[in-house]
């Protein structure tokens, strides 16, 4: 008995060592993006975000939905299309013709299976083939140092440490026995994930030809509507992600970017009454007044928007909390973590 008792006191001292740090109050993950450093933000250039600005409600209210698009090397051939469809001016005029429920709202031109009523297309769209569904890892590493104007070769180690020092941090009380990389590797839909510029990605198993890497389906994500394989759509019909992700897509259909602000205009619309979601009365279809790239818009209607770098100390400090919340509120930490239950903190700025 005294041994089981002097076993629990040396336990209960290591505990009480170990757990000092939480005698202050931990942060949300909430707290800690709003103490984030002016440089650890990331500004998002006017050319990639897409504007699109619907019909006023019936308050008389405007609503504009604005879309990060996607960079190198993800689907370019579908975002190539979409540059030219918005300097086309080819969805004004359009609609948001399907809203289903806990899935996705799809705009495009509600007559597009038509022949007879289908708007035509601009000239010099591409067809993209499935294998851009996915990219691989070294072409995202060499999309990354085409953009990057530092040294990288001179820079390297220094950089792989600190990015092992902060990914060490992320990982946090995710890390098992099973899965010494944490929430990267206890994912149900791929081998690994991880964030790359501020997007979310899933990655096949490294023995895969040229290690596979994807976009995937979270909320407010948005895709290429398309017909039975081997179409793959042209970027003219659109879908974002309004409920649970469906992560069953990835690889299935292109994913072109994300929406950044106004979600709850595609969120909160009635949910169509026809088969997936279809408004087949044309009066509840929303009309689209104009869709542009925000680097054609007059400065005065030009938002500007910027993201927490996924490289910096506080989205990985984010990450950590996202998975282990001490917050007051919680009584039981998780510990662990989807993906696409780390939404990647964007907010709105002044032009500078």
């Amino acid at each position: 008995m005294k041994q089981l008792l002097a076993a629990a006191a040396t336990a209960f001292a290591l505990y009480s060592a170990a757990h000092a740090q939480d005698a202050e109050t931990p942060l949300s993950p909430g707290q800690i993006v709003d103490a984030a450093k002016a440089e650890e933000w990331t500004a998002i250039a006017p050319s990639d975000l897409l504007v699109m600005d619907l019909a006023r409600d019936a308050a008389g209210s405007e609503r504009r939905v604005v879309i990060q698009l996607m960079p190198a090397p993800f689907s370019q051939g579908w975002i190539g299309n979409i540059r030219k469809l918005a300097a086309a001016h080819w969805w004004d005029g359009a609609s948001i013709y399907r809203v289903q429920d806990n899935y996705v709202a799809q705009w495009g031109d509600a007559d597009g299976d038509d022949p007879a009523n289908a708007k035509p297309l601009p000239d010099a769209l591409v067809a993209a083939p499935e294998s851009e569904y996915a990219t691989t890892a070294m072409s995202i590493a060499q999309a990354a140092s085409a953009d990057d104007s530092a040294d990288i070769a001179a820079m390297g180690a220094d950089l792989a440490d600190e990015r092992d020092r902060l990914g060490e941090i992320a990982i946090g009380v995710t890390r098992t026995a099973a899965a010494p990389q944490g929430w990267h590797e206890r994912d149900p839909y791929a081998s690994w994930v991880e964030f790359h510029e501020g997007w979310p990605l899933a990655g096949g198993p490294e023995e895969e030809a040229g290690s596979p890497m994807w976009p995937v389906h979270c909320y407010g994500m948005v895709g290429v509507a398309r017909d039975m394989s081997p179409n793959t759509g042209s970027g003219a019909e659109l879908y974002a992600v309004i409920g649970h992700a469906p992560r069953h897509l990835d690889r299935n259909i292109a994913l072109v970017g994300r929406v950044i602000s106004g979600i709850e205009h595609l969120s909160s619309l009635p949910r169509g009454p026809a088969p997936l979601g279809v408004y087949n009365d044309p009066a509840q279809r929303v009309p689209i007044i104009s869709v542009r790239l925000a680097s054609d818009l007059a400065e005065a209607g030009r938002p500007h928007f910027e993201y927490l770098s996924s490289k910096s100390e506080s989205f990985a400090r984010y990450v950590a909390a996202r998975a282990d919340r001490r917050d007051p509120f919680f009584i039981k930490p998780a510990g662990g973590v989807d993906i696409c239950n780390i939404p990647v903190p964007i907010r709105p700025v002044a032009a500078k």
